[in-house]
């Protein structure tokens, strides 16, 4: 069965969201700032260009949207009914391609922490987990 190409207005929507620079990706910014970390972003020299680099402790963030990067989660489950094919191959690619890169990463040494976009919503909770990974 071939791959149906997504309707224009569909194009139209998904061009709008943004791959840097997210709502959620801020939130970690600024709670990880606050917290007296440092860190870099997008390093383009490691695989999967990581969200959050912490150079010399070699540890990663990456904050990901729970839809796009197939979170078990009730938002993450779910898979448009419009134009299926294409769009459980396109997401299927991310979960795959996410796994080799944290494959990669702790093959060079490097500790990843994957924040979930669901993970947001509890404050406390998830700076107890990032101080857990960082310490």
């Amino acid at each position: 069965m071939a791959m149906k190409k997504p309707d224009s207005s569909r194009s139209r929507t998904m061009r709008a969201v943004k791959s840097s620079g997210t709502a959620p990706e801020m939130t970690i910014r600024r709670l990880v700032y606050e917290m007296g970390y440092r860190y870099r972003l997008y390093r383009s020299d490691l695989p999967g260009k990581p969200d959050l680099a912490f150079g010399p402790s070699r540890k990663l963030i990456f904050v990901n949207g729970c839809f796009w990067h197939g979170h078990r989660c009730q938002r993450g489950n779910r898979r448009p009914r419009a134009n299926s094919g294409y769009w459980n191959a396109k997401l299927d690619r991310n979960i795959d391609r996410d796994a080799k890169n944290r494959r990669k990463l702790r093959r060079l040494g490097w500790k990843v922490l994957t924040v979930w976009e669901c993970q947001l919503k509890n404050e406390n909770e998830l700076r107890a987990r990032i101080v857990k990974f960082l310490a």
